[in-house]
């Protein structure tokens, strides 16, 4: 089965990903990962830290001539901005007493991992907890990318909402928000709200807060079939949910119309179903999202993930200092106003990933053309019904 591990911190030497269970024979270009990370860290809002990194990744191992062998494929992400940490972050070397971070930021994992690994140093929970750790999912999510294209399966996003301002798209040409949302610098569709949230952002930003917001991510062209009712564990829509809640400052992760729903009769909640003998079983709506049972259906899947704003404020808030246990403001940390555009892209990565998974799982092969020919047998079956 495909799976991948991350490991590196945010400000140490490089972040790594290790891909197991890509099949044989998959052409991996490297300008295609690169385009991913680029992607992740061009959004408008974003920190200084997008200043200093040029995401670019190394392929160490699972790749020769261009295609995939059928072993793990290892990809590294150096951090340049380590030759500023080099002494705080060192492997080896004692930290200095200045270097310990004793004010915990409200919202983050600083108090709870300090508490649960019983370090006196919140730096050291700080560093991986960090979004910084999403580089690695997209690079392991452009390469699942890859292999999802092959079975005609795209993925893409926009930002639906960032604060109060909400984009209009529900009446929008679908081609227009699949190719339109990248050239928005916070990849909203809506060219009117675009503006809006750069406004918005920019007040955040003067009064040192930050902002929130919604992520749209539809996947077109899904094979029918992946994921299964049997257990709770194979749903397709649980698995891409934890997938997605996993993602830093991810609270919620809807499908399909999602909460909406909970204000709709059972008459109007469903995707009514019909044949035709061009399109096989379709359905005119859907509001299910592209899933049902657990298990997709052919139709998009429509997945809308709500990001709370950053913990990391310039006007911290309240905190209590550990060692002294006296009040304080929370420490400052350099972070980024609005991430919304940006999870956007790694939100992508994460339902790459699982999709991938899913399709191996069903289809197996250890090679690019076994897989093909199995999906191929499937879909001949399926035109006969």
């Amino acid at each position: 089965m495909i799976r991948f591990t991350t490991a590196g911190e945010s400000h140490g030497e490089a972040v790594i990903v290790v891909v197991e269970g890509i099949p044989a024979g998959l052409t991996i270009n490297l300008e295609d990962i690169n385009v991913e990370l680029r992607r992740r860290q061009g959004s408008y809002g974003r920190g200084g830290r997008m200043d200093i990194e040029n995401d670019v990744v190394k392929i160490l191992s699972g790749v020769r001539y261009g295609k995939s062998i059928g072993s793990p494929i290892t990809m590294l992400i150096a951090n340049k901005d380590f030759k500023n940490w080099t002494d705080i972050m060192s492997p080896t070397s004692h930290k200095s007493k200045k270097s310990i971070l004793s004010n915990p930021r409200p919202g983050h994992a600083d108090l709870v991992g300090l508490m649960k690994y019983d370090v006196n140093d919140f730096r050291d929970i700080l560093e991986r907890a960090s979004a910084r750790e999403t580089v690695a999912r997209v690079a392991a999510g452009s390469v699942c990318r890859v292999l999802l294209k092959e079975f005609g399966t795209s993925i893409m996003s926009y930002t639906s909402q960032i604060g109060a301002v909400k984009a209009e798209v529900s009446f929008a040409d679908e081609n227009k928000i699949w190719n339109d949302t990248d050239k928005s610098c916070v990849r909203c569709p809506d060219s009117a709200a675009s503006k809006k949230m750069v406004k918005l952002i920019d007040k955040a930003k003067s009064n040192g807060d930050t902002l929130g917001g919604k992520t749209v991510i539809l996947a077109k062209n899904v094979l029918i079939g992946l994921g299964s009712h049997t257990q709770w564990d194979l749903k397709l829509d649980g698995r891409l949910a934890q997938s997605l809640i996993s993602i830093q400052a991810i609270k919620s992760v809807e499908f399909g119309l999602g909460t909406s729903l909970a204000g709709c009769l059972g008459s109007i909640s469903h995707d009514e179903i019909f044949y035709s003998k061009t399109r096989g079983f379709y359905r005119k709506t859907n509001r299910a999202g592209g899933i049902e049972g657990g298990i997709s259906n052919g139709e998009i899947i429509v997945i809308t993930c709500t990001m709370k704003a950053i913990p990391s404020l310039v006007n911290s808030l309240q905190s209590v200092n550990i060692i002294t246990k006296k009040p304080v403001k929370a420490e400052l940390v350099r972070s980024d106003v609005c991430a919304v555009p940006a999870v956007g892209v790694v939100a992508e990565a994460a339902v790459a990933i699982e999709l991938a998974k899913a399709l191996k799982e069903k289809f197996g092969g250890d090679s690019l053309k076994d897989m093909k020919k199995n999906v191929g047998m499937y879909q001949k079956r399926l035109r006969t019904l």
